[in-house]
């Protein structure tokens, strides 16, 4: 496994549990507003994290923690990503994955194993703006995939959009909420500039603005809430 960061102690990321975030370089899309550009441009740059000292730390850690949060840059990249988190399950943790959703198969087979206890989809925007918000060419279909997969409510799951001023139009996000039609869960997320952004010159919509959003998509999805906006 390619490991290049450890979060040891999280209340966010994994929905009601303590969990860690284990964060995996590489990524096979450019998303200008990505917010771990290192992980993804550069993943090679920094040290990186060996499995055992990964699992060491997560054995001294089962008195603490609920789960582990595997993310990216993007996890299915990884060609050891099943084995990877059936050591985690082994070791008796829960685990949330994070996943742009171009790698239907590998989820499915993620899925088929047991080997998931959460999963969280980026959706980018609109389908037909897919390749201008992930910055390559994109295989929407895939993607379809992917959400089928999720909406059939194997596991739990939620769906999730980063609203950018500059790239996302209120159509926009209304089609995207339209195409995960459906969905159980669906958060809209407010851009923050981490510092480690893909492209610059980004910014956020106001909180007013985005309650507007929130009013329009809930037609589609009546559950659809706000994340990270005061």
């Amino acid at each position: 496994m390619f490991i290049k960061g450890l979060q040891k102690t999280t209340l966010l990321d994994f929905p009601g549990k303590v969990a860690c975030t284990v964060f995996t370089g590489g990524c096979n899309f450019r998303c200008p507003f990505c917010h771990n550009a290192s992980l993804v441009i550069s993943p090679d740059r920094d040290e990186q994290i060996s499995e055992d000292e990964f699992f060491s730390f997560l054995e001294k850690r089962r008195s603490i923690l609920d789960g582990v949060c595997v993310t990216g840059g993007e996890p299915l990249l990884q060609k050891d990503i099943e084995s990877f988190m059936k050591r985690i399950k082994d070791m008796g943790y829960l685990v949330k994955l994070d996943t742009n959703g171009s790698f239907p198969e590998r989820l499915k087979s993620i899925l088929d194993q047991g080997l998931a206890d959460y999963v969280a989809m980026d959706i980018k925007s609109s389908e037909e703006k897919y390749p201008l918000l992930c910055g390559i060419d994109v295989d929407t279909k895939k993607i379809s995939e992917s959400i089928s997969l999720l909406i059939k409510g194997r596991i739990p799951y939620e769906f999730r959009t980063t609203i950018v001023r500059e790239l996302h139009s209120l159509k926009d996000i209304e089609d995207a909420a339209k195409w995960i039609e459906g969905a159980s869960r669906y958060f809209l997320q407010s851009f923050k500039d981490s510092g480690d952004v893909i492209s610059s010159g980004l910014s956020a919509y106001s909180p007013e603005e985005l309650r507007k959003i929130l009013d329009a998509v809930r037609k589609a999805i009546p559950s659809a809430e706000l994340r990270g906006v005061d």
